[in-house]
């Protein structure tokens, strides 16, 4: 057992036991940027390719994987559409910070994809070879501008092949490597930063799995691999940055010749220049990342994680729900409409079921990532409960969703809306008025078990990956969504019994109808 055992079950308790440093209190005039500035470095303005009619959010959840290539403008695209800055915030809303966005130190930006706390601590690389269209180097996604920084000429895309093993996806010289730097998020979150950027990697491949389908593009993505050598070649410092997925694309050119040798003297030299006058380092985060890193480069044989899957719903009273409702939208529609409700469900309106049943059914589709350690077919990591509130047609109660019939099992007859109050931390939500609350339970101990402390890192991308999911499809349904980490998971466990099974509730996600007229302001900075 190692130490991501422990630091799960701190998680799960902090709403009884806060975790250490209890006493934190964040720096917000010392904040970090949320990205990596690196002054004077050559840039490269992307191109945006758009985004195609049929190009839809339904595509993009329930279609298969296509065959197709990326360009340089598909790649464009897709990165503005899913960690460019996209608009302002300026709505009229329940959050906290409400009284500060008006100021421009304090701008709230808004991005396809969600992310713990708006902070945003991914940073985006681009490897590329022989054959794509720049000079072969490694680059440094600049999302406030929509471009690219050379970090470093040359090809050195060998050193990123011999990272990933035998992955078969790997026969490519193209490749987005997702790192994170620990203090873009722990200034705010200390020791319980590295559950929430877990969490934010997941959504971000999501979102980039669904833009991919709905292009008739397929990614795949690596979770496991000789972390240590890709940090060394992007010039990480392991106490600072992690590495947590690599990403492989097959390019619209022809393969070189020979494929680039490895380079291992090969590494980005250049140095972020950090805005916070005063970084801190936080012992329970340094000592997770670490275990994670234990045996980073020896996948998990084929079906290691199968005894730690998600059962199948159990028996009870069946509630059907209606067909999933039509996801037209195109995807980069569904994700610029994509925000937090924040306080602006109401009750007055129950929810279409039909609504329900896709943001469940998108829900289920994302909870397996295509990721290097999962079997193609096999049942997702997550199950997932729900409370509904104010459903049309299906009676007040908590329920387990059945995926195999995408209907509801009752497990809790009544109304919840008070448990639901009284388990949440913050003001910016009255859960009572969501029409439902989706709740997914992993076996996360039992996937730590099968596959090591690095499974800390797969369980709560899944998990990231179902909240970007969600949010996505109710955007394009046309209902409000809310997701949130500040509820207690103690309380929700014994709730659904769920402790027999090992399972643990990791997320809530509150769907429903808004008020209607809400106060907001429009300032979108890029065209449709």
């Amino acid at each position: 057992m190692g130490y991501a055992h422990e630091y799960a079950t701190a998680v799960m308790r902090r709403g009884r036991t806060p975790m250490e440093p209890a006493d934190f209190v964040p720096d917000w005039a010392d904040r970090p940027r949320k990205g990596k500035y690196f002054p004077g470095v050559p840039s490269f303005p992307l191109p945006d390719g758009g985004c195609a009619d049929d190009a839809t959010l339904g595509r993009g959840l329930f279609g298969e994987p296509g065959t197709g290539a990326f360009t340089l403008p598909l790649l464009g695209a897709m990165l503005r559409d899913s960690y460019g800055l996209t608009g302002r915030r300026l709505a009229v809303q329940a959050n906290t910070d409400l009284g500060s966005l008006p100021f421009h130190t304090h701008a709230n930006w808004s991005r396809g994809t969600a992310s713990g706390g708006g902070l945003y601590p991914i940073g985006v690389h681009w490897v590329s070879g022989a054959s794509g269209p720049l000079t072969p180097g490694v680059y440094y996604y600049d999302t406030p501008h929509h471009r690219l920084n050379r970090l470093l000429s040359g090809d050195v895309t060998g050193e990123v092949r011999s990272a990933l093993g035998d992955l078969a996806e790997a026969d490519t010289d193209q490749f987005l490597v997702l790192g994170v730097t620990f203090w873009q998020n722990a200034f705010k979150y200390n020791s319980f930063s590295y559950h929430a950027v877990t969490m934010d990697i997941g959504a971000l491949l999501e979102t980039w799995r669904m833009w991919a389908r709905a292009h008739g593009l397929r990614l795949d993505t690596a979770l496991w691999f000789d972390e240590p050598r890709v940090g060394r070649l992007l010039g990480l410092d392991p106490a600072e940055d992690g590495v947590f997925a690599v990403v492989p694309l097959r390019w619209d050119a022809p393969a070189p010749e020979a494929a680039a040798p490895e380079t291992p003297g090969a590494a980005v030299r250049r140095v972020p220049d950090e805005r916070s006058r005063r970084t801190l380092a936080f012992p329970t985060l340094a000592r997770v990342h670490e275990a994670t890193l234990e045996g980073a480069a020896d996948r998990p044989a084929p079906g290691r994680l199968d005894p730690a899957l998600a059962a199948a719903a159990g028996d009870g009273e069946r509630v059907p729900l209606p067909d999933p409702a039509p996801l037209d939208t195109t995807v980069r529609r569904a994700l610029r409409e994509r925000r937090s409700s924040f306080g602006r469900f109401s009750a007055g309106e129950p929810l279409d079921p039909a609504k329900l049943s896709v943001t469940l059914a998108a829900a289920v589709t994302a909870a397996t990532l295509d990721s290097d350690v999962e079997t193609p077919g096999a049942p997702p990591l997550t199950r997932f409960h729900v409370f509904v509130n104010h459903v049309r047609d299906v009676p007040p109660g908590l329920y387990e969703y059945d995926r195999d019939t995408g209907g509801l099992v009752l497990l809790k007859p009544g109304g919840f809306g008070a448990f639901l109050q009284e388990n949440y931390f913050l003001a910016n939500y009255n859960l009572e008025q969501a029409a439902a609350v989706l709740v997914p339970v992993a076996r996360t101990y039992a996937v730590l078990d099968a596959v090591g402390d690095r499974g800390l890192r797969l369980v709560n991308a899944a998990v990231g990956a179902i909240a970007q999911a969600v949010y996505t499809a109710a955007s394009a349904a046309g209902t409000g969504c809310g997701v949130a980490l500040g509820f207690d998971c103690v309380s929700y466990a014994e709730e659904f019994g769920v402790a027999g099974r090992g399972e643990v509730p990791l997320l809530i996600m509150m769907i429903g109808e808004e008020r209607p007229r809400p106060a907001d302001y429009r300032y979108d900075i890029v065209a449709p």
